[in-house]
């Protein structure tokens, strides 16, 4: 499945991309023996200090993200995070980045700057289903939680509410 999706970022904006599955962890959730690594959204640049365009199933997708880590966030927060339900956003998140890429009609260079994005929320996939012996399910929620807060800084989406999504700002990676 993750192949799938390399091959379909590829395609969307006609440029090879690969990497994903080998991203650095985030500096907050770095082992000490991986070292410091960052978030690949720590990556993202702005359009000439502009926010990227954003098209309707890139919004809707990235709301139905939100509104499925929202839900989750306090379990995720006090550490009462189950197994089954870390599956479960797992697989939620994955079926909005697949609806993403499938509907992908951004600009190449919009395009380019939400493979990062992507990139972040595909390894937290991973991650939160245990695909890492070495990181937590927690490290996963916390690659979405930094897409989240990235998001809406980088793209321009008239219908995000950053101050709604993330309430405690104060402890965005715990």
């Amino acid at each position: 499945m993750t192949r799938t999706i390399h091959v379909a970022i590829a395609l969307c904006a006609g440029a090879l991309f690969t990497g994903v599955t080998t991203a650095a962890p985030t500096e907050e959730h770095a082992h000490a023996r991986h070292g410091a690594g960052t978030a690949l959204v720590s990556q993202l640049q702005l359009n000439q200090g502009q926010r990227w365009a954003t098209d309707a199933s890139l919004r809707e997708s990235m709301a139905a993200i939100r509104e499925a880590f929202d839900a989750d966030h306090p379990r995720i927060h006090a550490g009462q995070q189950t197994y089954a339900q870390y599956q479960a956003l797992a697989a939620s998140v994955e079926t909005q980045v697949n609806r993403i890429v499938a509907q992908c009609k951004l600009p190449p260079d919009a395009d380019a700057q939400l493979h990062l994005l992507v990139g972040d929320l595909m390894q937290a996939v991973g991650l939160m289903r245990g695909a890492d012996p070495q990181r937590s399910r927690h490290d996963g929620a916390a690659l979405v939680h930094g897409a989240l807060r990235a998001y809406p800084k980088y793209f321009d989406d008239p219908s995000w509410r950053a101050e709604a999504a993330m309430p405690n700002e104060e402890h965005a990676h715990h």
